[in-house]
């Protein structure tokens, strides 16, 4: 197997550049992420397309992955609730070594086959779950070993790599390829790489949690209400939304607590005024 993640820089004797050649050199090297993404939107809308279904009979979505791209899924994962609304153990990320190693990294842990399996079996995985195994060079030993022990209990999966022809694809029903080439500093798949992973992992939840009603327009009508911020970004979506004065719909808001609950009912309301 061809590995592009870990081949040669295009570029050479990075410590004798100044600020402004390395900062230009790593632009030009991300301003490729977008085009490799853009390839695999056809698999990943595939994906979608299964994935909804069954997180609508409430099959939950999980990620697996070690180092930089296990922290990418718990991330991703974590960004869910409070801009969704929905429950925490509706995606979950789970990373190689546990907890402790999204600060730190634990020493082989991505190196054994059957612990991917193992965690999730401690969340009791089932057939009605969906698995993406994250893996920039796509051969992570945890990786390979969770995708290929779901498939044998029948537990849909994808892969997603930066390399073609990676080990995670052949245990994987979808096939999330984002091929972006060498990093600016060879083998950093934190870079380029990584990248290119949030950005399909963005596309999965966001795309996934709209199918799902999450978005009403284009805004979070159910994002959790979580700092001052928020709820007055919640106020304007009710103003907006109904023609209220600020206080009105900060009344609204207050007793609903939901942006989505708090607009439904003033619409109740306006029509039962206009009926009369």
């Amino acid at each position: 197997m061809k590995k592009v993640t870990e081949e040669s820089s295009l570029y050479d004797n990075l410590e004798n550049m100044d600020t402004y050649e390395i900062l230009q050199g790593i632009n030009n090297e991300d301003k490729k992420i977008a085009r490799a993404v853009e390839k695999a939107i056809p698999e990943i809308s595939r994906f979608v397309d299964i994935l909804v279904p069954k997180m609508k009979e409430g099959g939950r979505l999980f990620y697996i992955g070690a180092g930089t791209s296990g922290r990418l899924g718990i991330l991703d994962a974590s960004e869910c609730p409070p801009t969704y609304g929905v429950s925490h153990d509706m995606v979950i990320g789970i990373i190689a070594g546990g907890d402790a190693a999204i600060r730190k990294a634990v020493e082989h842990a991505e190196d054994d086959t059957e612990q991917a399996w193992k965690d999730l079996l401690a969340f009791d995985v089932n057939q009605n779950d969906t698995i993406v195994g994250i893996a920039a060079s796509g051969t992570t030993p945890y990786v390979v070993g969770g995708l290929a022990d779901a498939q044998k209990n029948g537990i849909t999966t994808a892969g997603l790599s930066c390399n073609p022809g990676a080990p995670v694809f052949a245990h994987s029903d979808f096939v999330l390829l984002a091929e972006v080439g060498p990093e600016f500093i060879t083998g950093s798949t934190r870079m380029k790489s990584g990248t290119a992973q949030k950005l399909i992992l963005n596309m999965i939840t966001t795309s996934t949690m709209i199918r799902l009603g999450k978005v009403k327009g284009n805004k979070m009508v159910d994002m959790q209400l979580s700092n001052a911020k928020l709820v007055q970004r919640g106020i304007k979506m009710i103003i907006q939304e109904t023609g209220l004065n600020y206080h009105e719909a900060q009344a609204y808001l207050t007793q609903y607590g939901n942006v989505r609950e708090a607009i439904e009912r003033i619409k109740e309301i306006l029509e039962e005024q206009g009926e009369d």
